[in-house]
């Protein structure tokens, strides 16, 4: 793998899209190993397309994109991935540690059976996640949250220099919630490289070193104190309310140019105040 100096990431002007119209464009971005960076934004803003443009599953329109100095196709093999929504059936009939196995595959080519070194790396990283005493527990059985944690010890399987996370923490318990975050800061402090998407703004300010502010378009990007100031995020959720200790306010007016950094340690969670048809109490953007 051709890797050119510090960065994992280097993103300049891209664009990306599914069809004539980009989905997202206007990114710019350098990412370093250690990084970890948080993605956030409105349903829509192209979260998920950002983290598939990364794999190279999403046809970049312009700009250019290195992924260890490579294209993100040839960085597969060092990139771990979790999707928001698994594909795996939960009826079929197979247990965690084959589920996790599975994040060997690319490793072990068509016809290489696991070796004994593959079988420590998917013990260790079941381990990892908190999950030994459910190893040969059928995958279905599992809670929504250990099956979350089963997919990331899936992506940690393939040993990875990059790992790309898609909502991990939607609909977890705070158990659940909580062995992520710790995990997140162990990859961090193992030296790989994390980049979620998340509506989670405290969640940022606790484990991730910078942000990127998207609505189908860069808004920002930078530290999390540099990105997440009052105009960035009035830009990034324009007529979307931001909920903070627990009670919801109106996005700032942009004509007041606030720069500041968000101070308060409750910053939590940002959605729509008039729900998906209009109505007050809408769920979670």
């Amino acid at each position: 793998m051709n890797q050119v100096g510090p960065d994992v990431i280097h993103i300049a002007g891209a664009a990306f899209s599914y069809g004539a119209q980009p989905a997202l464009e206007g990114v710019t971005a350098t990412i370093e190993r250690g990084d970890a960076v948080a993605l956030i934004g409105p349903n829509g803003s192209g979260k998920s397309t950002l983290l598939k443009g990364l794999l190279g599953l999403v046809p970049q329109t312009s700009g250019s994109l290195r992924v260890f100095g490579n294209t993100p196709r040839a960085a597969r093999r060092i990139t771990g991935f979790m999707p928001q929504t698994d594909e795996l059936d939960p009826q079929f009939p197979v247990s965690l540690r084959q589920v996790v196995m599975m994040g060997r595959y690319r490793r072990l080519g068509a016809l290489r059976w696991p070796s004994k070194a593959d079988q420590r790396v998917v013990d260790a990283a079941i381990e990892r996640v908190g999950l030994a005493a459910h190893a040969h527990t059928r995958f279905g059985e599992l809670s929504g949250g250990q099956q979350q944690r089963g997919i990331l010890a899936r992506a940690i399987a393939a040993e990875p220099q990059l790992v790309l996370l898609d909502e991990p923490f939607n609909g977890l318990d705070k158990t659940n919630r909580d062995a992520l975050l710790g995990l997140v800061r162990d990859l961090r402090d193992d030296g790989i490289t994390v980049v979620t998407s998340t509506h989670d703004l405290q969640l940022a300010r606790d484990v991730c070193s910078h942000v990127m502010l998207l609505n189908r378009t860069m808004v920002a990007y930078g530290t999390v104190d540099e990105a997440l100031t009052l105009d960035h995020l009035e830009r990034t959720f324009s007529g979307i309310g931001v909920e903070i200790d627990e009670h919801t306010v109106a996005t700032p007016d942009h004509s007041h140019g606030a720069t500041e950094p968000i101070a308060s340690p409750g910053v939590d969670a940002l959605h729509d105040e008039r729900g998906p048809h209009g109505s007050h109490g809408a769920p979670r953007a």
